[in-house]
């Protein structure tokens, strides 16, 4: 089911985005270096889809890297709790194998 609602959604989005790339093939110039004269500006001469999609591919990029550095802590609680379930369980796992001795130890003559 999952499966194809990420199709029902993703082959719209593709369709789309082709379109839109041959919709927009007329070059243009970008001007890489905005403080000199355009005349002696580095400049660069694309498509507009090619533009707009690099610039969507950075965007995306920048927005996964922020992601991940601001979930940072979340990941590292999840790996603290971890050792620390894992200690508990090894020291659940020890005391178990010492209850029957302490257990009868414990009781004592009634």
């Amino acid at each position: 089911m999952v499966r194809f609602l990420k199709l029902l959604i993703l082959v719209p989005v593709a369709a789309a985005l082709v379109i839109f790339g041959v919709a927009n093939r007329a070059p243009v110039t970008l001007l890489l270096e905005p403080f000199s004269a355009p005349a002696d500006a580095l400049t660069l001469t694309l498509p507009l889809f090619v533009v707009l999609f690099a610039v969507l591919a950075i965007g995306i990029v920048i927005g996964s890297v922020i992601t991940w550095v601001s979930q940072g802590r979340y990941r590292k609680a999840g790996r603290e709790a971890r050792r620390e379930a894992e200690r508990l369980a090894g020291e659940n796992a020890r005391l178990k194998t010492a209850l029957p001795a302490t257990a009868t130890a414990l009781l004592g003559p009634r």
